[in-house]
């Protein structure tokens, strides 16, 4: 076992994990108990894959077996019933190819599945993802080419973006009598400003989820501290937004619901 790639690619695994579980601190805790398994010998790499696709089927493992048989879909979650309908490894599926960037080929071998039932899988999330219900959408990013980018694909996924600023003012004040559902940030801010902070500014008045964008992802994946649960990585795909929309979506559930 290579450690120093494995520290390499930790963060990448800590984002993947994050994703799935909706939750920085129970995807921080399996990627935890994956690493300790395998530095105590009670798990193996396969030694017969990559490094990265080895090391993310050994994480699905350690996951897999939380899940003890039951739906981690909780009945009553506010989420889209048609989300609700699928497997947590439906998801995995979609967030592998689309965060991770593997191929559906190497996505079954994290699965340890067929490829044809990989497939399925993924499409099956796909259309989900595409199905959700519209919501309203603020943008907060600093470079115009990627703030157009984010407003086409928000649009395209049949959102509505109610703005897009460029510093912690503009932000503030796009909130002002609308009715928000999900924040896209730019970590670092044309006024110097920090995404972090517009959103926890705006978090004060909305219980809506998060999702930062940053060309600096390991900044925010150390597992040290509070960090974002949804992060897309500069310059990002198409999918890999599309992906963790749908997901900050599924997993947020409003204080209300909560208590």
């Amino acid at each position: 076992m290579n450690a120093k790639d494995i520290v390499r690619l930790t963060p990448y695994l800590r984002r993947y994990a994050r994703a799935l579980t909706g939750s920085q601190a129970q995807g921080d805790d399996f990627v935890r108990a994956t690493l300790e398994s395998l530095s105590d010998g009670r798990r193996e790499l396969d030694a017969g894959l990559p490094l990265k696709t080895a090391l993310y089927k050994a994480f699905h493992a350690t996951w897999r077996r939380s899940l003890n048989g039951h739906s981690i879909d909780a009945p009553g979650h506010t989420a889209d019933r048609r989300l609700l309908k699928l497997t947590p490894e439906h998801r995995t599926a979609l967030l592998l190819v689309m965060t991770e960037g593997f191929s559906l080929r190497e996505v079954s071998q994290v699965l340890d599945l067929p490829l044809e039932q990989t497939t399925d899988r993924y499409t099956a999330a796909e259309q989900a993802i595409e199905d959700q219900l519209a919501t309203n959408v603020l943008i907060v990013e600093d470079e115009p080419i990627v703030a157009l980018d984010l407003d086409r694909l928000v649009r395209g996924l049949g959102h509505t973006v109610v703005g897009v600023a460029a510093t912690r003012a503009e932000a503030l004040a796009l909130t002002e009598g609308r009715n928000l559902g999900l924040i896209l940030a730019d970590v670092r801010l044309a006024d110097g400003s920090s995404g972090l902070d517009v959103a926890s500014d705006i978090l004060r008045t909305f219980d809506i989820p998060v999702i930062f964008i940053t060309a600096f992802p390991e900044r925010l994946l150390t597992g040290e501290k509070r960090e974002p649960a949804f992060l897309v990585t500069k310059p990002f795909q198409d999918a890999a937004v599309r992906a963790l929309i749908g997901q900050a979506l599924f997993f947020h559930e409003p204080q209300a619901a909560r208590d």
